[in-house]
């Protein structure tokens, strides 16, 4: 009825999807299992495995259902994409430094309107700064003189070159984002509710809401209490005393992925007006300084999103 194995990469993945229909498998961390030192074969550890198992002393991990799971799959691939995106742009202006153009100087986004057209005008041919002045949109703040300035450079044939290649794998890259996008939205498609819902937490949008899902699932049964949610995923402090002192409270191992969302959330919201997290971080920054007011924000995201997910409620 029973199956214990082992949490290796991504190996248990094929045996979990072909027997977790018949059986109650227990995905157990490697850490928690450890036999005594000297003594480790693969064999042993099965038989260790099969001990602890009739034992009652393994504690599975928490595996959310199969939709859950391949969401999950498209969110952290979307997240990878656009690490992708990033730094690609950056090679892009680091070409552009090459050639002694300043455009990161005169405009706050080198890809927004404005850089697009000078970028094209560069790319096509021979061009002349002061021809390229009437490309520039009103709004920018830069004196003219600034932008004749950093448009000054020496573009090589070899500079053309890596740009195009690397602007064509730009576009590459947001075309499969696109369709990504797409297939997430299929994906959600019975969850609009709840993600509006969890859309009113400050600082958590429409893909702040599905990331959230995609790591911890729709089923808050699996967490007996918020506690245990916030320490699965690395959110609260851990406890290492020793003789009675406090040696450290640095935060816990948990799921990375779950982790660099909140606190991507956790900026956001503190840059929010009149809420109580933006207060709260402001509060906790003073005394206990940036980083650790951010992990203390996120950790109040997912806590509000467990009530959330779990009563239906704003």
């Amino acid at each position: 009825t029973h199956i214990a194995m082992e949490s290796t990469g991504v190996y248990w993945k094929p045996v979990f999807n072909v027997l977790g229909d018949d059986f109650q498998i227990l995905l157990v961390n490697a850490r928690h299992v450890k036999n005594v030192p000297g003594h480790k074969t693969d064999k042993k550890d099965s038989r260790w495995l099969a001990k602890l198992l009739l034992s009652g002393l393994l504690k599975g991990s928490f595996i959310p259902n199969r939709a859950v799971r391949e969401l999950r799959d498209l969110t952290r691939y979307k997240t990878k994409l656009t690490n992708q995106v990033s730094a690609e742009k950056n090679r892009f202006q680091k070409i552009l430094e090459d050639a002694n153009i300043k455009l990161s100087v005169v405009l706050s986004d080198v890809f927004g309107a404005t850089g697009r057209r000078i970028i094209a005008e560069i790319l096509q041919g021979d061009y002349e700064p002061e021809r390229l002045l009437h490309l520039v949109h009103g709004r920018v703040k830069a004196s003219r003189e600034d932008m004749k300035e950093a448009l000054t450079g020496y573009v090589t044939e070899h500079h053309r070159f890596m740009l195009r290649t690397i602007k064509n794998n730009i576009s590459r890259i947001e075309e499969t984002l696109a369709e990504v996008d797409a297939q997430i939205a299929k994906a959600t498609e019975g969850w609009q509710g709840l993600i509006e819902l969890l859309e009113t937490i400050p600082g958590v949008g429409h893909d702040g809401a599905i990331g959230i899902i995609a790591e911890v699932g729709l089923d808050m049964e699996q967490f007996p209490t918020h506690k245990h949610l916030a320490s699965w995923a690395g959110m609260s402090p851990g406890s290492n005393e020793s003789a009675g002192k406090n040696k450290s409270g640095r935060i816990t191992y948990g799921n990375k992925y779950l982790r660099a969302l909140l606190i991507e959330l956790a900026w956001a919201a503190s840059r929010t007006k009149n809420t109580y997290l933006s207060s709260k971080y402001r509060s906790l920054a003073g005394r206990r300084g940036k980083k650790r007011a951010i992990i203390a924000i996120g950790h109040k995201i997912l806590i509000a999103a467990y009530f959330i997910i779990k009563d239906g409620v704003a």
